[in-house]
């Protein structure tokens, strides 16, 4: 088998730039990129950095994604959306396994997501005109914005997550990021529990796609919808929707096995923030009964 050094056939996405941290407290390494998880066909196809967002102390995490290396796939489960059974489910299986990159969490339950969800040729529950949409085509393309105007149902699509609406549009972030009702971003934990009432500034993830076509996922503690709208316009994103919140349920992962075509497994993976509850093991566990993403190496001219 060729090593991992090879040229690939694949033409990659150009390295993000360094990004400049906001005015205030400073992470250590806050903004420089440093490649994660297992290249495809010799090319990094994962780079994190963090950035402490406006107004804040704690960093965020924040991953882009190079789509012209990795292929994406929605995963279902028993909880959300509910309804299955479903071929792509928890645990992720070894046939996924071996060519897997990165895994991160989707988005509300149904009951609050405010929209709809489409995958292996149906729909469980019906697609809302506006709603915030991750989009995957056939063969591992992604798209990503406003149902209905940004993206569109068309023979390519094999599967569409909604959750709440756009939170960046234009490269902005939308006018309700900065509502006094922050409700409409969802119901959150306490400062540190879902036992008492919640709070604005609680663990938030989110999913961006940038002008050249990567994605960029960003997740962190004590973040109002505003701070992760900024984080994730700073990262490059054009368009963007908020994913799952409170402590629980962000998760973002990469996996880098020891040889260039070994399998992802708990052992080789690396949570995007150390304080991320989940982990790891989460994606590769029967009773995950949550939807989530994976991002796998793309085929390349060199794995006949």
């Amino acid at each position: 088998m060729p090593s991992a050094g090879g040229r690939s056939g694949l033409v990659p996405l150009p390295v993000p730039r360094p990004l400049t941290p906001f005015p205030g407290p400073v992470s250590p390494g806050a903004g420089r990129w440093r490649p994660y998880g297992r290249p495809v066909g010799g090319q990094e196809a994962v780079y994190e950095t963090t950035l402490v967002p406006p107004g804040g102390t704690l960093p965020a995490g924040i991953a882009w994604m190079d789509t012209r290396l990795l292929a994406a796939r929605l995963y279902s489960g028993s909880v959300s959306p509910g309804g299955g059974p479903y071929r792509y489910t928890a645990p992720i299986e070894p046939a996924q396994a071996r060519s897997l990159v990165a895994a991160f969490n989707g988005g509300f339950q149904m009951a609050a997501a405010q929209g709809g969800y489409y995958t292996e040729g149906r729909t469980v529950y019906p697609l809302r005109a506006g709603a915030a949409s991750l989009v995957i085509y056939s063969g591992g393309g992604v798209g990503l914005g406003a149902w209905g105007s940004d993206v569109l149902m068309t023979p390519q699509v094999v599967a569409v997550r909604q959750n709440l609406v756009p939170l960046v549009s234009g490269g902005r972030p939308v006018a309700l990021a900065s509502t006094p009702n922050w409700l409409v971003w969802g119901a959150t934990c306490g400062a540190y529990s879902c036992s008492g009432p919640g709070i604005e500034d609680q663990w938030r993830s989110g999913l961006g796609i940038t002008a050249e076509g990567a994605l960029v996922y960003v997740a962190g503690p004590s973040l109002a919808p505003l701070q992760l709208a900024e984080l994730l316009v700073r990262a490059g994103a054009l368009r963007a929707m908020e994913l799952d919140i409170n402590p629980y349920w962000p998760d973002f992962v990469t996996y880098r096995p020891a040889s260039p075509y070994g399998l992802a497994a708990p052992g080789n993976g690396t949570k995007l923030l150390a304080s991320m509850v989940q982990g790891p093991a989460t994606f590769f566990t029967p009773s995950w009964a949550r939807d989530f993403v994976t991002l796998s190496a793309r085929p390349t001219a060199e794995r006949r």
